[in-house]
């Protein structure tokens, strides 16, 4: 067990607080398939990335006009396709241990998206501060998604802890100046410390976070002697 202690948490939703890989996966799958493109492909490069970034990837002929309109049929596809969303493990006991003005949810999704994820998850109530897709000129892992948390919190980013699960998410953290937890919950951890996180656990089950009274600081404890996973690469 280890403990380290921050004053602000800013925590990525897919993958760190929800699990929508199967709704991702078919979603990116039919859209894909329409184009003529390898879904495999498709599904790992639009992890923890803005949709219209990989979008652009993708079909990099493609006017810009067409890449809105491919972008807004993906939000649309996603928000219908929920039905089995849900908390991952510890996500909801971390939430509700945490004063709301203290963690800030920074998604690629766009708040729509992050809206209809986090209330069929159940973890909608708990979310105070939220930095999406739509707020940002800029994604992951460009550190303006975690700067902007940072800013939503009153806190310099040095001052925070990052959780997230994708490399492109904990190369935005660190390029903005905070100390990145990954959890492995779809990535494996060789690529996650390359990416530079500073640490790893399983899952959001397998950290403990208290609140002293008397400051605004946020101890963590990490349980980190859990045998790894078989991650579920997007």
């Amino acid at each position: 067990m280890a403990e380290i202690t921050c004053q602000g948490l800013l925590l990525d939703m897919d993958g760190v607080l929800v699990d929508s890989t199967p709704a991702v996966a078919r979603v990116w799958t039919r859209w894909a398939l329409k184009h003529q493109l390898d879904p495999d492909h498709a599904v790992r490069l639009a992890h923890g990335r803005p949709s219209l970034a990989s979008i652009q990837e993708l079909l990099p002929h493609a006017a810009p006009a067409a890449h809105l309109a491919e972008n807004d049929w993906m939000e649309r596809a996603e928000i219908e396709d929920v039905a089995d969303v849900v908390a991952l493990p510890g996500a909801k006991e971390l939430l509700a241990s945490i004063p709301a003005a203290q963690f800030a949810v920074v998604t690629s999704a766009t708040r729509a998206l992050t809206e209809v994820r986090l209330r069929a998850a159940g973890l909608w109530d708990h979310v105070q501060h939220l930095v999406t897709a739509s707020d940002i000129r800029h994604g992951k892992p460009d550190p303006e998604p975690y700067s902007k948390g940072a800013a939503a919190l009153h806190l310099p980013p040095h001052h925070c802890i990052v959780i997230e699960d994708a490399p492109s998410g904990a190369r935005s953290g660190k390029a903005a100046g905070a100390r990145v937890l990954a959890v492995r919950t779809t990535t494996e951890d060789r690529a996650l410390f390359a990416a530079g996180a500073d640490w790893i656990i399983n899952d959001c089950s397998s950290l403990r976070a208290s609140t002293n009274s008397h400051s605004t600081q946020l101890a963590l404890e990490l349980f980190t002697a859990e045998p790894p996973r078989q991650p579920k690469i997007r």
